[in-house]
C-alpha cells in the first residue's frame, strides 16, 4: 500500500521537483497548505529555498508551525529538506537579521565559515550510525546548495530516550547534515536533486512511514 505524503505548499521554490521525486519513491503525494490534509497523511515534507526569514514568514502564514507541532505531539512523521531543515531549529542569524524558527531543537543556523559561499555542489556525509535514511548510500554524494548550516547539535538526550542519529558534512568546516530523531527528520542537502543516491533517501522515508 502506498503511503500518503503531503508536501507542505507555503511559497518556497522547489515544490515540483519535491513532487516529483516522492511520487518517483512510491509514495501517493499531494502538494497542499490544507491543514487537515497535512494533519492526517502518513507523512509531512517541509521544504525550503531561499532565505530563512522568507521560509518562516511562509510557513507562518500557512499555520505550518501549528502543523508540524501537532504532527510531532502526535509521533507523526515530518522531514525537512534544505531550509525546511534550518527552521526547525531556535532560530537562523542571516545578514546581521536573527529570525526566530520553530524552536523543535536548540540552536542556531548561521553563515558557514568557508573560503568559498556558496556550498553548491556535491559532498560526502559522514553517516550516523544505525542510519535509516542512508540505509544503502552510507558511501554516496549528495548534492547541497547552501550557505548556512546547523554548525553545531546542542539537544542533550537523558534517560532511556534514544538518541538523535545525526549525519555531518564538511564546508570548510563541519555541519549538520542530517538529523533523525524519532518522527521528525531533515537533511540539509537536496535529497530530490541528488540522483540515485537522493532516491534511496526518500524510498528509505517513505518506507518507514506507519
Amino acid at each position: 500500500m502506498s503511503r500518503s505524503v503531503v508536501v507542505l505548499d507555503y511559497g518556497s521554490g522547489n515544490i515540483a521537483s519535491a513532487e516529483r521525486a516522492f511520487l518517483r519513491a512510491g509514495a501517493d503525494v499531494t502538494v497542499t497548505a490544507d491543514r487537515d490534509l497535512a494533519l492526517e497523511c502518513d507523512g509531512l515534507v517541509v521544504p525550503g529555498v531561499g532565505a530563512f526569514a522568507a521560509c518562516m514568514e511562509g510557513i507562518l502564514g500557512v499555520k505550518g508551525d501549528e502543523i508540524i507541532g501537532r504532527r510531532l505531539a502526535g509521533g507523526r512523521p515530518v522531514l525537512g529538506i534544505c531550509v525546511g531543515m534550518q527552521v526547525l531549529f531556535d532560530h537562523g542569524v542571516e545578514h546581521g537579521v536573527d529570525t526566530p524558527g520553530l524552536g523543535e531543537w536548540p540552536g542556531v543556523v548561521d553563515e558557514l565559515h568557508a573560503p568559498v559561499l556558496p556550498h553548491m555542489g556535491w559532498n560526502t556525509v559522514e553517516v550516523a550510525e544505525g542510519s535509516t535514511l542512508f540505509r544503502g548510500v552510507e558511501g554516496e554524494r549528495f548534492y547541497f546548495v547552501h550557505s548556512y548550516a546547523a554548525r553545531r547539535w546542542e539537544l542533550e538526550v537523558r534517560g532511556r530516550t534514544t538518541p538523535p542519529r545525526v549525519t555531518w558534512a564538511t564546508h570548510g568546516e563541519p555541519f549538520v547534515a542530517a538529523v533523525e530523531n524519532g518522527p521528525l527528520c531533515a537533511t540539509q542537502f537536496h535529497p530530490e536533486k541528488s540522483g540515485d543516491a537522493g532516491a534511496v533517501v526518500l524510498a528509505n522515508w517513505v518506507a518507514s512511514l506507519t
